[in-house]
């Protein structure tokens, strides 16, 4: 099918050696891409680049400096996927302010300091894909994670503003919204509460959590040329549990 092809792209994933971002990875390197994993492990990133044929650079996202050598480094960028993460679970009137930090810097001010350092150059090659992964929390609130969802919730505003800031030099902005998905974090916390996927389950039309693989496809198509024309849009991909 025309206009699926990534060869010749430069593509940079934060958070790449994760469940999800280990499988955006995956699909935007079978699309041709050059992948660059970004993550603060730097063994599981480069195992992770190993397997797509990328490179793998490490990175803390909560940490200004390292985020600046990083973009020092990496050159110019065609496709910026902001995957990372952090989320601490934790009543909001019981809650740590120096975990609102954290979150703060990883979920929200990494995303906007990666994004003004490499968007100028997308800009000026006329082509650019930025996409943001926030949650279905942020959108609809979560127990236990109001500085999360606060702080995730806070990338639809960017990402849509550089939706139309950066039209006009062909570069897209679009957010991702991934429901309960079944990653290695997902899973520790099930050790934990043995019925909570099949209570999560239950909650969703589709009757079964998500797969890293349901969001990295969506992401994958979204930097393609045939997705040149959706900017400024927020997807869920949450087996229908959040619909519009």
């Amino acid at each position: 099918m025309d206009g699926l092809d990534l060869t010749g792209r430069v593509a940079v994933v934060t958070g790449g050696a994760g469940g999800i971002g280990r499988a955006i990875c995956a699909d935007l390197a079978s699309l041709g891409a050059h992948v660059v994993v970004a993550d603060l492990d730097a063994d599981a990133a480069s195992r992770t680049a190993k397997e797509v044929g990328g490179a793998a650079l490490r990175v803390d996202l909560a940490d200004p400096e390292s985020i600046d050598a990083f973009v020092g480094t990496v050159g110019p960028v065609d496709i910026l996927v902001h995957n990372a993460g952090v989320s601490i679970v934790e009543p909001f009137v019981q809650s740590d302010p120096a975990h609102w930090d954290l979150m703060w810097k990883v979920n929200l001010r990494a995303p906007m300091q990666l994004t003004r350092a490499l968007l100028p150059r997308m800009a000026e090659r006329g082509h650019g894909r930025l996409i943001f992964v926030s949650s279905d929390g942020a959108r609809a609130g979560s127990g236990g994670e109001g500085a999360y969802a606060a702080t995730k919730a806070g990338l639809f505003g960017l990402a849509k503003t550089l939706a139309r800031e950066a039209a006009r030099d062909g570069v897209t902005s679009n957010v991702v919204c991934p429901g309960p998905t079944d990653t290695p974090m997902v899973r520790q916390v099930a050790e934990r509460h043995p019925d909570l996927l099949d209570k999560l389950a239950k909650q969703i039309p589709l009757r079964r959590i998500g797969r890293p693989s349901d969001i990295a496809g969506v992401i994958a198509f979204l930097c393609t040329d045939r997705a040149a024309y959706i900017t400024g849009q927020t997807v869920s991909v949450s087996g229908g549990i959040t619909m519009q």
